[in-house]
């Protein structure tokens, strides 16, 4: 396979909700470009794109792929990232790999929360955007209606470009508005029939290319003035101005069809080469710039061959026999497969294996790739997601986009104690594939913590863990990260002596304990004086305290917030000893604790939610109900965000409660903000329930 030429290279991604056919139509389009000889089927599990087990038999996407096909003389590089919500994270880092996209809506169901999302980070980022109505050949399709919708949830002025032709309730084709004709095709050949307008549909069709001609003269001064005087656009000044306002943002051109029945597939593929940038062009209006990673000096590149070597990788796959694959769009110079790079974001060189042009799981060896190219890279080991490669002579680090932080997790139990390093091992793996997961061991709770984007986001990544791994483990709740303190001042004795007829041990203090303020952690102090307590054995005093305030005398959390202070005690010139001493300390700390007055702590965490004006009231009530106390509430574009303090032990499942009271669109961050005292019944139950658990543990 040849190395495209940087100006017949189109880099596009596919967006959608979930379901909305988004794969059905990447399939379509490698079909009519020839790239497959058949017409593949997500319900039958015959695409090109989706070829994991995980998507086979759930019917939909769950990793992103690369899909590389022809058209016209130019190379199109199809990226097709999942539409789950829970899968956000790939979407984001698949935006650093392309140029423009193209917005699939579902004549029948329309926008999905999911899609919202999505659509933000496009118009950050000002990809230019085509959009595809797909679905027309369902009966409940409406073309208008999906109109209505992108204009009323995306803010998007659509011009249409082709719209549906039916004979009766069956559609046929559709009319290509600007070239004026019926484009038919049918669901078995790639093949497509350039037929004249019927005549009972030429009036309604030239009304609507007469409202093309005036939205696209509308974003042009000299063609507003043509069309004024002339009353017409010539076809060369049509695709000349849809070109400009497409590239600059301004004209959202909209296209319709059935992906599955391969109907207005080929107009969409005309435009693709036709309306969108180069990556050459891309980069005239998104200069590509980065740092130098020693300096932070800011540096651009230019998408030439001729520029040093840069790139991102936007995708990792880890296959336990095939191996790992990194997906690179390479920004500017020239990248030769077996080549050593260095990675700029880790300070790191590796040497590179074969380069790939990707169909799906099939690969295609290419000697060389160059700027603007989306290729993948086998055998590095060390590079992740999100790094840059460059040329180590000229450095340069590309900023990582934020990906979502996860907001729901499971602690997680092997299912046999043989597969714990497996599932070390295993999810350490999926996380490198799929960064919004997150794995911990905590060191308060010695729970094993699994985090991800929702129930179906971590199901999928254990289902991952099952198949390639072979290690499963089972889910339950995870246990809050408690903290006892104290709210008065006490003093108590600690003495250890023991006497056995030989040598002895002897150890004596007086501690006092007082409280304070909330995140002080732990101070400690030496008040003795007259040498009741030789200085040498103060350090194993302050010891003895630590290791007691691991277990507080209430449920046995770790103390935090408190002042030691040792100020008396005696020795024994023989049996006094480090160990003594310890002893007396950890005796001495819990006597003074139980008349200190010990409280218990939980973690409070800054929750910022965002939620449509419509559904804040019900939010609202339930973060109330959740013990949250807000801070303040914000409007933004067409949401509010709230800002509030909530308990960590109410927000366990708090993920689940929010799609369900914002039907899927809302959204929610959080970060530990302190520790606060728990109200005091419900701390008795924490208490009870906690004695009952270590209890059950013990037998």
């Amino acid at each position: 396979m040849n190395e495209p030429h940087r100006e017949s290279l189109r880099n596009v991604m596919l967006i959608s909700s979930a379901g909305a056919g988004k794969t059905s139509l990447a399939e379509a389009m490698l079909f009519a470009t020839g790239a497959v000889p058949h017409l593949g089927s997500v319900a039958q599990g015959t695409t090109v794109s989706d070829f994991e087990p995980e998507e086979l038999h759930r019917r939909s996407s769950v990793s992103t792929s690369l899909l590389r096909c022809s058209w016209n003389h130019t190379t199109i590089n199809l990226v097709d990232p999942p539409g789950a919500l829970s899968l956000l994270g790939e979407t984001v880092m698949a935006l650093r790999a392309v140029d423009a996209v193209i917005l699939v809506v579902n004549a029948s169901s329309g926008v999905r929360s999911e899609l919202l999302r999505i659509w933000a980070r496009v118009t950050t980022l000002s990809l230019p955007c085509l959009l595809f109505v797909n679905d027309l050949d369902k009966d409940d399709a409406s073309l208008d209606e999906a109109v209505a919708i992108c204009q009323r949830e995306l803010g998007i002025m659509p011009l249409p470009m082709s719209s549906p032709y039916r004979t009766g309730a069956q559609l046929n084709g559709v009319l290509d508005l600007a070239q004026q004709c019926l484009i038919a095709s049918r669901k078995e050949s790639p093949t497509i029939q350039q037929l004249p307008i019927p005549e009972h549909e030429q009036a309604v069709a030239e009304e609507a290319q007469k409202r093309l001609q005036e939205g696209i003269a509308e974003h042009d001064d000299r063609l507003l003035e043509q069309y004024l005087s002339v009353g017409e656009l010539t076809q060369e000044d049509m695709m000349k101005g849809l070109r400009l306002g497409v590239q600059a943002g301004t004209m959202v051109p909209l296209y319709s069809g059935s992906a599955i029945e391969n109907i207005g597939i080929v107009p969409l593929l005309n435009a693709i080469v036709d309306l969108l940038p180069s990556p050459m062009e891309r980069a005239t209006t998104a200069p590509l710039t980065g740092l130098h990673p020693d300096t932070g000096e800011r540096i651009t590149r230019r998408t030439l061959h001729e520029d040093p070597f840069s790139g991102v990788v936007f995708k990792t796959l880890i296959d336990p026999f095939v191996g790992r694959l990194s997906f690179l769009r390479i920004l500017s110079g020239v990248l030769h497969a077996d080549s050593t790079v260095f990675n700029s974001s880790r300070g790191t060189k590796e040497k590179s294996g074969h380069l790939y042009a990707v169909l799906g799981k099939k690969h295609t060896a290419l000697p060389s790739a160059g700027a603007g190219d989306i290729v993948a890279i086998g055998k590095l080991k060390d590079t992740q997601t999100g790094d840059t490669l460059c040329d180590e002579q000229t450095p340069i680090c590309y900023p990582k986009p934020a990906l979502p932080r996860p907001v729901l997790s499971f602690a997680i139990e092997p299912k046999a104690n043989a597969d714990i390093e497996k599932i070390s091992l295993g999810l350490h793996k999926l996380i490198e594939e799929d960064p919004t997961l997150e794995f911990s061991r905590h060191a308060d709770t010695k729970e094993m913590v699994l985090s991800g984007m929702s129930q179906w986001h971590i199901d999928l990544a254990l289902e991952k863990l099952r198949r390639k791994y072979g290690a499963e483990v089972v889910l339950h709740m995870p246990k809050i990260p408690y903290r006892e303190t104290i709210r008065a001042t006490s003093q108590a004795q600690g003495k250890y002596k023991k006497q056995t007829g030989g040598h002895g041990q002897y150890g004596d203090c007086w501690l006092e304990l007082a409280p304070l303020p909330r995140g002080e952690g732990f101070h400690f102090e030496n008040k003795v004086v007259g040498g009741a307590i030789p200085r040498n054995f103060i350090p194993a005093v302050e010891k003895g305290v630590v290791e007691a305030m691991h277990h507080g005398s209430l449920a046995g959390f770790p103390v935090v917030d408190c002042r030691v202070a040792v100020y008396d005690g005696s020795y024994h010139s023989v049996d006094s000893s480090e160990m003594a001493f310890k002893v007396a300390a950890s005796m001495g700390f819990k006597k003074a604790l139980e008349t200190a007055h010990p409280v218990l702590l939980e973690p409070i965490m800054t929750v910022e939610v965002d939620a449509p004006a419509d559904h804040i009231g019900g939010v609202i009530g339930d973060l109330n109900a959740r013990r949250g106390r807000i801070l303040h509430v914000e409007a933004k574009d067409h949401t509010e965000q709230i800002t509030v303090l909530v308990p960590l032990a109410e927000l366990l499942t708090y993920a689940t409660t929010l799609n369900s009271l914002t039907a899927g669109r809302g959204s929610y961050t959080m970060e530990f903000a302190r520790y606060d005292e728990v109200p005091r019944e419900l701390a008795v139950r924490i208490i009870d329930t906690h004695k009952v658990e270590m209890h059950a543990a013990a037998h």
